[in-house]
């Protein structure tokens, strides 16, 4: 099932970059940038990583927080985290459930999309969700060199 503006959120309880369990609805009251990417340390997500970073003042400032999420373990996002200096949270979705819950991984019957099926790799994708916990936009292709511009444009 594919999630469209104004559906509810899907709840999901993860670990954070620090090992700390995090979860949805700490979020409640406060916009959420929930953004999928491929894997930590490649080109394109690191473009992106970095670009939230730099923005990630200004998205604050509109009441909003940021979280990533791949696939990658706590230990490959620890690293990422220090060699970047991003100052937000990854979660590390090592079964994919949260990708799942968001329809972010795999996609369709393309050759890429069972690929990354088969070897559990998120979609690249962006959810913006409210205060009350449901999606306020989409970005289904960022990018990745000015996706903090991107989600302040929508904040």
């Amino acid at each position: 099932m594919k999630l469209k503006i104004g559906d509810p959120a899907p709840m999901f309880t993860a670990t954070a970059t620090d090992g700390s369990p995090i979860k949805l609805s700490d979020y409640f009251g406060t916009k959420l940038i929930l953004y999928f990417y491929p894997m930590d340390d490649t080109p394109g997500c690191t473009k992106q990583a970095c670009s939230l970073r730099d923005h990630s003042a200004e998205i604050r400032d509109k009441g909003a927080a940021i979280l990533g999420v791949s696939t990658q373990d706590v230990k490959s996002h620890q690293d990422f985290t220090e060699k970047y200096n991003i100052n937000f949270p990854l979660i590390a979705d090592t079964d994919a459930a949260v990708a799942q819950a968001y329809g972010a991984i795999g996609s369709g019957s393309s050759l890429t999309g069972l690929a990354k099926s088969l070897f559990g790799v998120a979609n690249r994708i962006t959810f913006i969700i409210d205060e009350s916990g449901h999606i306020a936009h989409i970005i289904d292709t960022p990018n990745c060199a000015n996706h903090g511009e991107e989600v302040l444009k929508l904040l």
